[in-house]
């Protein structure tokens, strides 16, 4: 009896402190739901930050929309806690804390034509992952082509921030993420190919959050929520028909040609002067050609000599 008592006092500090520590969890939060530190209001959250060796600069908070600085707000929903809901038309995500409350952070979704809507897990999360183009984003870019197979280290400037958080939808991995942007001043804004963008210190801080296998609700365009799972079609690349080049340019490119030659008629093959073919009258009066003037032109005809007497038989007699 006495050294269980002893044994009892060895221990009970420990105990005191697990019983303390535990008196500071809210009972609401579920098993997925974080027990860390929450935003405090007009608390400065975007202030610079080293990450991995990786400084992540401070954000001009005015700059920020207060609408979509990270904050606790009044949240009402049925879900558990620790359920993450994200709604394109405002621009905004929440992670359910419990007892109608949620941290709310701004974010920026996918552009007109990259909307998706529907229920996912996390499956997986990343600290400073590599980025890979998908494929879809490979054509419409092909400049991107680079990062095909080895992908984009992880960096200040990769498009997927300082973490990536993956979604699965029915155990299928469409290429949705919830992840960091470099680009800040996109939040608020439909400017993504359909996953979600978050500021740095913002996704640093959900990041902690989320241990895997939490829900996340998607809510249509308009603010709804889903029915199903909604993926869009692939957008095809715009096809750029190639403008015709400018007759300046044509002639720009052509070599100067030299002025053309003198040209000798004949060579050009111009007709030699027609001579009109000789014809003979028949008895009948019909006028023919003469086959042998077709040849040659007629020869020319000599002047008949003057006589001083009359002609005999047409021709002039001699003289006595």
């Amino acid at each position: 009896m006495l050294k269980t008592s002893r044994r009892f006092l060895r221990f009970s500090p420990a105990i005191l402190a697990v019983a303390l520590l535990s008196a500071c969890v809210d009972p609401a939060a579920g098993p997925t739901a974080s027990t860390q530190a929450l935003p405090k209001s007009g608390e400065n959250v975007y202030v610079a930050t080293m990450d991995a060796g990786i400084e992540i600069p401070a954000l001009p908070v005015e700059k920020i929309p207060e609408t979509h600085r990270r904050q606790v707000v009044a949240y009402e929903t049925d879900q558990p806690p620790g359920t993450i809901i994200i709604n394109p038309k405002t621009k905004l995500l929440y992670y359910v804390l419990g007892k109608n409350k949620a941290i709310r952070y701004g974010i920026a979704v996918g552009k007109a034509g990259f909307e998706w809507s529907g229920e996912a897990i996390v499956a997986d999360k990343k600290a400073w992952p590599t980025w890979i183009p998908p494929k879809e984003m490979i054509a419409r870019r092909p400049e991107l082509a680079k990062f095909d197979e080895v992908g984009q280290p992880g960096g200040p400037t990769n498009p997927l921030g300082a973490r990536a958080i993956y979604l699965t939808s029915g155990g299928r991995d469409y290429g949705y993420r919830i992840h960091g942007t470099p680009e800040w001043q996109s939040i608020g804004r439909n400017a993504s190919s359909g996953c979600i963008r978050m500021i740095n210190q913002d996704v640093l801080d959900l990041y902690s959050r989320v241990k895997g296998g939490e829900k996340v609700i998607v809510l249509t365009a308009s603010g709804e929520m889903p029915k199903g799972l909604y993926i869009p079609k692939p957008v095809a690349p715009k096809s750029t028909a190639k403008p015709a080049p400018d007759a300046a340019v044509i002639e720009a490119a052509l070599p100067a040609l030299p002025p053309p030659p003198a040209l000798d008629p004949e060579l050009m093959g111009a007709p030699a002067a027609v001579t009109p073919a000789a014809t003979t009258t028949t008895t009948t009066g019909t006028t023919t050609p003469d086959a042998s003037a077709t040849t040659a032109a007629p020869a020319a005809t000599e002047t008949a000599p003057i006589c001083k007497v009359p002609l005999v038989n047409g021709v002039c007699p001699p003289e006595n």
